[in-house]
């Protein structure tokens, strides 16, 4: 299995490498630049070089970039929509000179306008931010939100939405990251052996699971369907330990890469965390093996 973790590029990008190696990693998520600032510059040559090294020294796969948090290719505000098409085109770049597989994006934000309308915004956003840009090498990410307020993509409706129409319009390769947190707050019963089987049912016949490359392994702490986007460390949350070991045990999802973003609340709860993952994979074979 490929489990992970997001790491720091603050002391280089073969840092953020040696640092997933370091924790027991076998892929890794990172920013590409500030996740909060629209300002950006290409990445270094050689630390591009050094972090390719140390990918295939470590084996570390896929590499996965999860966006800035400031673009909103569906807002209808001009000023953010022009910077959030900048940045994305920007985000698109950096993957690929990176050499990033997957490039993880949150669908946004419609205030002001319908669903629709922001679906619309968001596909014709992308495919502006990619025009004239060979993307073959890297995949956009759609991730799923909790569904506060006005944010897209709580529903895999609206998931599937965006990846066709960017489909129809010539835009990027597009597929799915499943947050656990998100999903349980949007109200998809990842706890309990019967609310799992009737996520993936519905993830199968909307989205494809085939399509779904990254999964963010995170609990949550907020309840089922509370829309609340809090992270909590694996099994301190409404998932659970019961309710991730049968999320790896499930033969659908296990040959997917599970990459945490759980908080860091103490010194060491990064391989805290990893470890209980591991854990409950080694416990999760165990039971497919028997």
């Amino acid at each position: 299995m490929r489990l992970g973790i997001h790491t720091s590029t603050a002391g280089g990008l073969e840092g953020a490498a040696r640092k997933a190696a370091d924790l027991g990693a076998n892929t890794f998520q990172i920013f590409s630049a500030s996740p909060r600032m629209w300002r950006a510059a290409p990445p270094d040559a050689e630390q591009v070089r050094r972090l390719r090294a140390a990918r295939d020294h470590f084996d570390l796969k896929p590499l996965v970039i999860h966006v800035n948090y400031l673009v909103n290719l569906a807002s209808p505000d001009p000023v953010i929509r022009a910077k959030s098409i900048a940045g994305f085109r920007g985000e698109l770049e950096r993957a690929l000179a990176i050499g990033a597989e997957y490039l993880v994006v949150h669908p946004g934000s419609h205030r002001g306008v319908t669903v629709q309308e922001g679906i619309a915004a968001f596909a014709e956003g992308m495919e502006d931010a990619a025009r004239g840009l060979d993307t073959r090498g890297v995949t956009v990410l759609l991730e799923n939100t909790a569904g506060a307020g006005s944010h897209l993509g709580s529903r895999f409706e609206e998931l599937r939405a965006i990846r066709d129409l960017s489909a129809a319009r010539g835009g990027p390769a597009v597929g799915y990251c499943l947050d656990t947190c998100h999903l349980l707050a949007a109200g998809f019963d990842l706890a309990t052996e019967d609310g799992l089987r009737a996520t993936l049912r519905e993830a199968e016949a909307v989205l494809g699971l085939a399509n779904v490359r990254v999964i963010h392994a995170n609990d949550s702490k907020g309840a089922l369907g509370s829309r609340l986007d809090r992270h909590a460390s694996i099994g301190e949350g409404h998932i659970g330990r019961a309710g991730f070991r049968r999320i790896l045990t499930h033969p659908r999802l296990r040959g997917k890469p599970f990459i945490l973003e759980t908080p860091v609340e103490e010194d060491g709860d990064d391989r805290r965390n990893l470890d209980t993952l591991k854990r409950l994979a080694r416990a999760a074979r165990r039971q497919v093996v028997r």
